[in-house]
């Protein structure tokens, strides 16, 4: 999109968020909290999220996530955005005191856009009739089950539901958990990864990704998994037991032995949309942060007079604009060379690494700020502690992004560094390299 264009569109996004978004937040908690009293069988979207959605449309606000080149696998029309700008609007949408109320409202919630994006890529016409159209218009949800209880799930390479061929049909055995949207009602399709080669394929060609309607027979959901208390309604987080469940050969997605490859194209932009939506939490944060202490008084000043509170401050500024300037590279990456080139891999693992646990600081410190107030049931704050706590592990824990990056690191300083060779000059030891003092 180009930028006079893209400017007009976030100044509607902006108004859209402070006519339909926060002035809303109350009412979405409370529909929330009522649907949660109904019990698990009976979540939804609240009626506020259906509300607005229509005026989303209206607004041309609907599907901002899906890129020119996917709208045309899918035979719609996107947004228009490239990953760069898409970043900046999903820090918008960020900072309602929810991180996906606006992102729901607009249908760019996860993981319905991350399935939008597998579907029109790699489904088949089929597929995309049945599936990734109702999807694109609101009609439906959608959830992704890889996450298992007993395997490291950070290695795809270990997910071990089995999904094995019966004549026409594919037979899934298994347990899932943390599957996040399957606990809404409105969640008709699954994306599940499994394994469907053997011991003697390759490694990387055992996992295969298959479409399973929710309704099939032999799915149980077993439980809502919960953070610190908290159960994400009406998404959930879901805990599945998956018995002799059987699909069609022809929900396979991409066809078998590509699961870890959609996967890793699934997961990037992922990345991207959920730390810029927790940029904008913590910017929210900041300003709740910088309103407290401008309103309280103690010991005879504000408490924005206090050294440390000030200092506070300045340091939650600089490390929210270090956080964005890197996920905005990676996104600059993503639109010119790809997620699979060296370097981009490597600062979409920093980006994963780093904000979430940035987030979860910055979210801290306005608690803190806040005192007793900042980790009550009165403030959004906790819960988005939570959900920046949570995030460290969703999508690959922090340990295995920092893994990834320092071998990428250590990679590129040994085989392709300009300055690597000059680590070896050896100087002369009658020459120190000190000053005189």
């Amino acid at each position: 999109m180009e930028a006079a264009q893209f400017e007009t569109l976030k100044a509607t996004l902006w108004d859209f968020m402070k006519t339909e978004i926060y002035p809303n937040e109350i009412l979405f908690f409370k529909q929330v909290n009522d649907i949660r009293e109904l019990g698990p069988s009976h979540w939804r979207q609240p009626p506020i999220i259906v509300q607005n959605r229509e005026m989303a449309k209206a607004r041309g606000l609907w599907n901002l996530f899906l890129p020119n080149d996917s709208a045309k696998l899918a035979g719609r029309t996107g947004g228009g955005l490239n990953n760069l700008q898409y970043a900046d609007c999903c820090e918008i949408m960020g900072t309602s005191n929810h991180a996906e109320f606006a992102a729901e409202s607009c249908n760019c919630a996860s993981p319905d856009t991350g399935n939008m994006e597998v579907l029109a890529r790699f489904g088949t016409e089929a597929q995309k009739k049945m599936w990734l159209e109702p999807l694109l218009d609101g009609q439906i949800r959608s959830a992704y089950a890889m996450t298992e209880p007993d395997v490291a799930s950070s290695d795809a390479t270990n997910i071990s539901t089995s999904i094995v061929r019966d004549g026409d049909h594919y037979v899934i055995n298994g347990r899932k958990h943390w599957i996040t949207g399957a606990g809404n009602v409105d969640c008709k399709i699954m994306i599940l990864m499994g394994r469907t080669g053997g011991k003697e394929e390759k490694t990387y060609k055992q996992q295969s990704q298959v479409l399973v309607p929710m309704q099939t027979a032999g799915i149980t959901l077993v439980r809502p998994m919960e953070t610190f208390g908290d159960d994400d309604c009406p998404k959930g987080h879901m805990e599945i037991l998956f018995e002799d469940v059987r699909v069609p050969v022809t929900n396979i997605i991409w066809g078998e032995g590509r699961g870890f490859e959609i996967a890793q194209l699934r997961l990037g932009p992922g990345r991207i949309h959920h730390c810029m939506r927790m940029i904008g939490q913590a910017e929210r944060a900041l300003s709740l942060m910088c309103r407290r202490s401008t309103s309280r008084r103690a010991f005879g000043q504000q408490l924005s007079e206090m050294g440390g509170i000030i200092q506070q401050i300045a340091e939650t500024r600089a490390e929210i604009d270090q956080a964005r300037l890197l996920v905005r590279e990676a996104a600059d990456r993503m639109d010119r060379l790809g997620n699979s080139d060296h370097y981009t891999r490597k600062i979409l693992s920093l980006v994963k690494a780093v904000v979430p646990g940035m987030a979860q600081k910055v979210i801290d410190r306005a608690m803190q700020i806040h005192g007793g107030l900042g980790g009550s049931q009165d403030s959004f704050l906790p819960m988005a502690f939570v959900g920046a706590r949570n995030l460290r592990w969703a999508d690959g824990p922090d340990e295995v992004h920092w893994r990834t990056a320092g071998k990428l690191e250590l990679s590129y300083q040994t085989k392709s560094s300009p300055l690597y060779e000059i680590g070896l000059y050896e100087h002369d030891k009658s020459v120190p390299f000190r000053a005189k003092l």
